[in-house]
């Protein structure tokens, strides 16, 4: 047990009057601790009858003057709250004491959902607070003796007559961003933390499935600062672009610019010419790093003239010598001398790392500024969470200009000593499904889009040693997840994150292991994107009027947390739509449910509202595959699109690539079917529109632009 004072954040919101306390977890010496925070007050212990407890702490109750039994059973739970209100006479405190629970590492709540709506039923006033452990989520990098055991942060209390466990939820996330934004390495530098990464993971390796060459991070590290001297040479501006499909090329031109001191930034080469062209003048970049075979093969981009590229393949060969001069001193210099030496350390914290450019689904590409302590939270935020073991392996395919597939396929595995194996396209999913039987691969990252791939063209015993795979870019069909887990024997679990927030916010992953004497609280549920990483604050707000509404209703969904950006490029104006006070409006619609897992129910551009009724095309859009048969189908082939119109405000019109929607009496057919399912007729679709296909952008991605533009939308 550490004898050290642990860091408290907000104590002054305790308040003077009698209240129940309900932290989010509890073991034996956060509850010492959180007894003294009342030392000068009667204190009562209140446990579920059903809870078990560790020996320490029920010996120390046991002993205790003061404890109160509840059930979350109770048929009668007010009157029961009646009997408690004696405990809180003369500022009197009741502190609720968990049970063990079998969670994943992070989560902040370790109380079920029946039993927080039970501590809710007393009507009594509430205190919630949150308890964040940085010593035991801590990545690789960290000396986890450096850090505390925990932080304890008080939220505000809560009134009777606002109490619920959707109250007590969004309280106890604002207090647990209010802790977790603490963690000292968010202050620092990244290019700095991936040179610690590198050479503490020095054994760990890039696997370039494109070529089947291995390259040792140690030699990352050497190539990637040789790079960085080179680049330094070429360019003075602030910013360098990258136009690199995944590879150990992109991986150490990344490394490179940052070593250089520069912003790395991923360009799109599968947008149209205008929009790489508006990225490349919005970042302002004179010079792009690219290899001679891309170029020729990707003939639409806007390549500039030679002079300003830099030819990878061309340039790594001609600093042999300093390559070889900088493998022996990155392994004979300590970091911190090495990291004063390449001068890593003169950006950090909120200074800009990495930009990346919105996809443009909706509109103009905007440039999506990334700091060092937007990258380093997320690293730390997705990597605790999954807590997958050292020398794990992870498939990088998605493109480097995808938020995903730069998080999560550069900084991650270099920060948490995870192999890569990169292949240049998500598309093969056979030649894919090879490096994953080969490489033992334990986690891949995918979208609903490419896994239909795997399903099509890949036997089981390709994909036998994956742990987890991970959806995102878009909603993952039940009905996929239930043929992928019956053909593979692994269920996809859905993610969900924005450009905007580096991007990972939720994940659904396994649900621990059931530990004897002890409730399992869960870490997946079907349709959901799972529940929160750590460190982050939601609110929900009504689409119409902006107000706040309880986060367990539909509405708006706004995140706040060190992994949340501070603005757009150049674009104040852009800037000031979205963030108010450093909460973010995702632009999405969702709730929260009980156990904590947020549900997406569609893009606010993806709703149309008609006669007053917001309707939702992503809804719309499952019950034609349903009606239609299409739910397996590899291919995208109808796309809902809103409208003007004159009398509703908005139509529904039904984008299709289908003959069997060609005709009126097609039309008529799928209308009654979607009556059938229950559908509103005011959702069905007023017209259907042939198109030869449906607009989808490289991350599988609806295009949403490209669909109205067919609509004729103006």
């Amino acid at each position: 047990m550490s004898t050290a004072a642990q860091p408290i954040v907000h104590p002054e919101r305790i308040p003077d009057y009698g209240v129940l306390v309900i932290p989010g977890r509890l073991d034996f010496e956060q509850l010492l601790t959180l007894e003294k925070q009342f030392s000068r007050r009667p204190v009562t212990w209140l446990i579920e009858e059903q809870a078990q407890h560790d020996a320490a702490m029920r010996s120390y109750l046991e002993q205790s003057a003061s404890g109160a039994m509840f059930s979350a059973s109770d048929t009668n739970l007010e009157a029961a709250g009646k009997q408690l209100e004696s405990y809180l006479e003369g500022g009197g405190v009741i502190i609720h004491v968990p049970g063990r629970a079998a969670v994943r590492n992070s989560a902040f709540n370790h109380t079920p959902a029946v039993e927080l709506e039970a501590l809710c039923g007393l009507k009594l006033p509430v205190l919630p607070v949150a308890i964040d452990c940085p010593r035991s989520s801590s990545v690789s990098v960290e000396n986890p003796h450096n850090l505390p055991d925990f932080v304890m942060s008080f939220a505000e209390p809560i009134a009777v007559e606002k109490l619920s466990v959707a109250t007590w939820q969004q309280a106890m996330l604002e207090a647990h961003e209010a802790a977790y934004r603490s963690r000292s390495l968010f202050d620092q530098s990244l290019p700095m933390t991936l040179l610690a990464g590198l050479k503490r993971h020095a054994k760990n390796k890039v696997i370039d499935g494109a070529d089947d060459s291995e390259l040792g991070y140690d030699k990352v590290l050497a190539a990637a600062i040789a790079l960085s001297k080179y680049i330094r040479k070429e360019t003075d501006e602030p910013r360098v672009a990258i136009v690199l499909p995944p590879g150990k090329g992109g991986l150490i031109a990344n490394l490179a610019v940052m070593f250089a001191g520069k912003t790395p930034v991923n360009l799109n080469f599968t947008a149209g010419p205008d929009a790489v062209r508006s990225c490349i003048q919005q970042s302002g970049v004179d010079c792009l790093i690219t290899a001679d075979p891309f170029v020729r093969k990707v003939t639409s981009f806007p390549w500039p003239p030679t002079r300003d590229l830099i030819l990878i393949e061309r340039v790594l060969p001609t600093l042999k010598k300093s390559i070889i001069t900088w493998a022996i001193l990155s392994k004979l210099l300590p970091t911190g001398l090495l990291g004063s030496i390449l001068g890593l350390r003169k950006r950090k914290g909120r200074d800009e790392a990495a930009l990346l450019f919105t996809s443009g689904s909706s509109g103009e590409p905007k440039g999506v500024v990334l700091s060092h302590r937007n990258l380093l939270a997320n690293v730390t935020q997705f990597s605790t969470r999954l807590s997958l073991p050292e020398g794990s392996s992870v498939l990088g395919c998605l493109p480097l200009f995808h938020s995903f597939g730069c998080t999560v396929t550069l900084w991650y595995p270099v920060i948490e000593g995870v192999n890569l194996v990169t292949y240049p396209s998500p598309l093969e999913t056979k030649r894919l499904a090879e490096l994953i039987a080969l490489n033992k691969i334990d986690l891949l990252l995918s979208t609903p889009t490419f896994l239909r791939g795997y399903m099509r063209r890949v036997d089981p015993i390709h994909l036998a040693s994956l742990k987890l795979v991970v959806t995102g870019a878009e909603k993952l069909p039940q009905s996929l997840a239930d043929s992928f887990e019956d053909k593979f024997g692994i269920r996809p679990m859905e993610g969900y994150g924005l450009t905007e927030t580096s991007p990972a916010t939720n994940v659904n992953l396994p649900d621990p292991e059931a530990q004897k004497n002890a409730v399992t609280i869960p870490s997946s549920r079907p349709g959901s994107v799972g529940q929160l990483l750590p460190g982050q604050a939601l609110r929900i707000t009504d689409p119409s009027s902006d107000e706040e509404l309880p986060i367990d209703q539909q509405g708006i969904i706004w995140f706040k947390g060190s992994n949340v950006f501070c603005g757009y490029l150049n674009n104040p104006g852009k800037t000031q739509e979205v963030i108010t006070d450093g909460w973010f409006k995702t632009g999405d619609v969702g709730r929260l449910d009980a156990d904590g897992f947020l549900y997406i129910e569609g893009r606010i551009s993806r709703f149309s509202k008609i006669g007053g009724e917001m309707v939702p095309h992503e809804t719309v859009e499952a019950a034609i595959n349903k009606a239609l048969g299409l739910d397996n189908e590899t291919e995208r082939r109808i796309a809902i699109v809103g409208i003007p119109d004159e009398q509703k405000g908005e139509a529904i019109v039904l984008l299709s690539t289908l003959e069997s929607t060609s005709t009126d009496q097609d039309s008529i057919d799928l209308r009654y079917k979607l009556l059938d399912q229950g559908l509103p007729s005011l959702w069905c679709p007023k017209t259907d529109l042939p198109v030869k296909e449906i607009p989808v952008l490289a991350s599988g991605k609806l295009d949403i632009k490209g669909c109205e533009e067919l609509a004729g939308k103006k």
